[in-house]
């Protein structure tokens, strides 16, 4: 049994490698005819036995999914080999519209932009580039908006496997400004 155990660890580290970005247990069950909850059960090991040793690379969770990564202390060496520059970080404008998508989606642009008060398509545009949002689907009224929510890879950036564990919001202002500024500084401290 162990070995067995063993075959389909080392089968899932092949799939998380080969696949390089998230898969859902769901397709690994699948391709390794095995329950989904025992495919879970081995991801859950694996990223145990990851974390608990000294390596460079580890699985994270993100949503319902995982996926093998570097891990992030190992960033600058890596950088240094793949001659990456870091990423210019984002605008106190971007900051903000991210926030009121990460806490409030799915939402509509008109709905950001009433909320900060000023027109946020070009900010859109950039996060959805960069891949931290992205369109959902449209609501069923006339015009049928686009509606935006976060992505894997906004998880992924701010280190959480899901929405659920972004800060708590502060408790409601007057001031609708002041609330996403203390959200942006409560998501740096972390």
């Amino acid at each position: 049994m162990m070995e067995i155990n063993k075959k389909i660890n080392s089968a899932i580290e092949a799939i998380l490698f080969a696949n390089g970005s998230s898969v859902e247990p769901a397709r690994i069950a699948i391709a390794l005819e095995i329950s989904e909850s025992e495919a879970r059960e081995h991801l859950d090991a694996l990223m145990d036995e990851y974390k608990n040793s000294d390596r460079g690379i580890t699985i994270i969770k993100l949503g319902e999914s995982y996926q093998m990564v570097s891990v992030k202390e190992y960033a600058p060496e890596i950088r240094k080999v793949m001659d990456l520059r870091r990423n210019t970080p984002l605008s106190q404008a971007a900051l903000e519209v991210l926030a009121v998508i990460a806490y409030n989606q799915p939402v509509t642009k008109s709905f950001v932009e009433q909320i900060r008060g000023v027109d946020c398509s070009g900010v859109i545009g950039s996060l959805t580039a960069k891949d931290l949002i992205e369109e959902k689907g449209r609501l069923e009224l006339p015009g049928r908006p686009l509606i935006y929510g976060t992505t894997e890879n906004f998880l992924r950036c701010f280190n959480i496997s899901s929405i659920e564990e972004l800060p708590a919001l502060p408790e409601e202002s007057g001031d609708v400004q002041m609330t996403v500024e203390e959200i942006i500084e409560e998501a740096a401290k972390d």
